[in-house]
């Protein structure tokens, strides 16, 4: 007789077989019986690095001081290597891990298109992450282009190979999206939609902040032209940690950034008048790294690099598939519906879901239910699986949680939220 997916004891079974389940003792969990289901939004920490960044604190910038630039200086570029390797599927001195992903972004975009002189269109989509449309819109505004952004009404937020073509002409200088949309969780054909973009003769820059350490991406198999992305979601690098940008190797001689920084000047420590870039990724680094952060980057990515990566996604397609089956199970009678994909091949490691009371009972998760997700504008709640920190049971007690919450009325408690984050 099978087993029914919904029980506890299916959760159970689940951790007994799977091989990541080791990986979760790595990481400084306080309380355990929290069900922590936002690793899209902030990874937890891995216990190496407390050890890591005191080290660094204590060995490093406490005794060598400013000597110690001797060993610093080139880190940006060898755990730029590491995120390649490790998540990209991209060969080494095409990543940089330094700066922010809106600075990358910025930097990225006008280099792209500035390497299309006379076209001037932009285009994205109306549910692309909020900074990289703010960014888009002011590049636009200060060149005189034209930003044309794509509106899925399906709800599922998805840019079709149809859907990209039809805005797709001579004037178009750039496209991009997120590989991952932030908000509903759908994932993007890159190798598709980045060769209609090139066959039209646009530039491709994506925004991999929501798959980068959970979906297997393949950028020099896939001829991926530009892409950006943050660290400390699936990463687990901490808030704030150092971003990266990708640029493939037959675009670094053609590109040019807008922010000319000393550290991407050829002879760096000379000091002289005028610029004169660096080859090769060099030339897209703006200034001086953050070394603490990248410690604590080369430490989680270390750890990603352990686990394999395809090992990693086929745990988030496992843990995303038993929180639709709770959710069709529990919380779909209860006025719930999936934004995401049933498709598995179609989604990364978070599910959205959609609830008339969901600024609500996000909130009375975290006070009633020990259960933290996070909330979207106008009415969704994101709940992930971080496949390497997240036990299946702990999927299936938040769920649990959620259920008896919101079956209970407890949620309609919560008076409006003091807090600005979501």
């Amino acid at each position: 007789m099978p087993i029914d997916k919904t029980s506890r004891t299916f959760a159970e079974q689940l951790d007994a077989k799977d091989p990541l389940a080791k990986f979760r003792d790595e990481f400084f969990i306080v309380d355990d019986g929290l069900s922590y289901l936002d690793g899209n939004s902030l990874g937890r920490m891995p216990k190496a690095t407390l050890a890591v960044v005191t080290e660094f604190l204590r060995g490093e910038w406490g005794s060598k001081l400013v000597t110690g630039w001797s060993d610093w200086i080139d880190e940006a570029q060898t755990v730029g290597d590491l995120l390649g390797r490790a998540t990209l599927g991209a060969e080494a001195g095409q990543t940089l891990c330094v700066d922010t992903t809106s600075v990358n972004f910025y930097e990225l975009c006008c280099a792209a298109i500035d390497a299309r002189p006379g076209r001037k269109t932009v285009i994205s989509d109306t549910a692309n992450f909020p900074t990289d449309r703010y960014v888009l819109e002011g590049i636009c505004k200060q060149r005189g282009l034209n930003l044309v952004l794509i509106d899925d009404d399906s709800g599922e937020e998805f840019v079709s190979p149809e859907a990209l073509s039809k805005v797709l002409n001579d004037d178009v200088a750039l496209v991009t999206l997120s590989v991952i949309q932030y908000r509903s969780g759908a994932l993007h054909d890159l190798a598709k939609l980045t060769q209609i973009a090139r066959d039209a003769g646009a530039l491709f820059v994506w925004d991999a902040s929501h798959a980068v350490g959970v979906v297997p991406m393949q950028f020099d198999r896939d001829k991926i032209d530009l892409a950006v992305g943050c660290t400390y979601k699936y990463c687990n690098s901490g808030p704030g940690s150092p971003a990266w940008l990708f640029v493939g190797k037959r675009l670094q001689a053609e590109l040019r950034v807008p922010i000319q920084g000393w550290f991407a000047q050829r002879d760096q420590f000379q000091m002289g008048q005028g610029f004169e870039r660096a080859d090769g990724m060099r030339g897209f680094q703006i200034a001086s790294p953050s070394i603490i952060g990248m410690r604590c980057v080369e430490t989680a990515l270390s750890m990603i690099e352990r686990a394999g990566l395809a090992a990693i996604a086929e745990k988030a397609a496992i843990g995303t598939d038993l929180m639709i089956e709770l959710h069709d199970a529990w919380l779909a009678p209860l006025g719930f519906s999936v934004v995401t994909s049933r498709d598995k091949s179609r989604r990364g490691g978070h599910i959205s879901v959609r609830h008339p009371h969901a600024q609500k009972i996000s909130e009375a998760m975290r006070l009633f239910a020990d259960v933290i997700g996070d909330y979207r504008q106008p009415d969704c709640i994101r709940l992930a699986i971080s496949p390497l920190a997240t036990s299946y049971v702990e999927v299936f007690d938040g769920f649990e949680r959620i259920r008896d919450l919101v079956a209970s009325k407890k949620h309609l408690e919560v008076v409006e939220s003091t807090s600005r984050v979501t």
